[in-house]
């Protein structure tokens, strides 16, 4: 059960002319690797029909988000939407088109990128947030905050290899938000721990919105993102179908 959330307060950060990121007729192709079997070959040959042997997941995409927005993307599965989330943190490239970002970026994208097993929860705290472009003062400054925050301060010693899925999550989404971001990505906020752990990162989001800060976030839970969202994307088939008001987007996908 998701947890309510309110709409966007007044008391946000009004969202600005200032271009915080830029995606510019961006088009991202994957390589399907399998073996056909003989049948499937057989069949396709008797049909004349070429076996699909790449995927478009983006298809000449362009999206400005602008400073103070928090703009949500949505969209069935394979309509494209991580691959672009991912695209604008920078973990994929595109094929063609470019993306032009201003500020730091950070994010919960792929849970537990740079985080190492074999280290512990403290350890992996200082890496992760170095990565994420923190210095060694600033992760010092922040560190019993990002622990309070996880509520795993008894196992903050423990390798992470022995953490359970939600302590880990509990863990990397605690570091990313204490980063202070200017550009904040998060791929399915309430994929995040229990209810009430989800409750306490929806109010840090509301924290970040409120002093400013811009936000691309991915989601299944289209009433949690129609309030939290100044703005949302509709993805389908690699392609932007909707860009407007939240409540008229979840209206598009859910006619689709």
């Amino acid at each position: 059960m998701s947890p309510d959330i309110e709409a966007v307060p007044e008391s946000a950060a009004v969202p600005t002319e200032r271009e915080m990121v830029r995606i510019e007729n961006v088009t991202k192709q994957f390589s399907l690797r399998h073996d056909h079997s003989l049948k499937e070959l057989v069949f396709s040959a008797l049909q004349r029909k070429k076996l699909a042997d790449t995927f478009l997941a983006l298809d000449d995409v362009s999206l400005t988000v602008y400073a103070g927005e928090t703009v949500g993307l949505i969209g069935f599965n394979g309509s494209g939407k991580s691959t672009l989330l991912k695209t604008i943190s920078g973990v994929l490239y595109p094929d063609r088109g470019r993306v032009l970002l201003r500020g730091k970026v950070a994010g919960l994208i792929e849970v537990g990128a740079g985080f190492h097993p074999d280290l512990s929860g403290r350890e992996n705290v200082y890496l992760n947030g170095a990565i994420l472009g923190m210095s060694e003062q600033q992760i010092d400054e922040r560190f019993d905050q990002i622990v309070a925050f996880s509520e795993i301060e008894e196992f903050i010693d423990t390798d992470v290899k022995y953490y359970s899925s939600g302590m880990f999550l509990r863990l990397a989404f605690s570091v990313a938000v204490h980063t202070d971001p200017d550009i904040f990505l998060v791929d399915e906020i309430l994929s995040v721990g229990d209810e009430p752990f989800q409750r306490k990162c929806l109010e840090r989001i509301r924290q970040l919105q409120e002093m400013g800060r811009t936000m691309v976030v991915v989601s299944h839970e289209l009433e949690m993102l129609e309030k939290l969202c100044t703005r949302i994307v509709v993805l389908a088939k690699g392609r932007t179908i909707f860009d407007g008001d939240p409540a008229e987007a979840v209206a598009t996908l859910r006619a689709q």
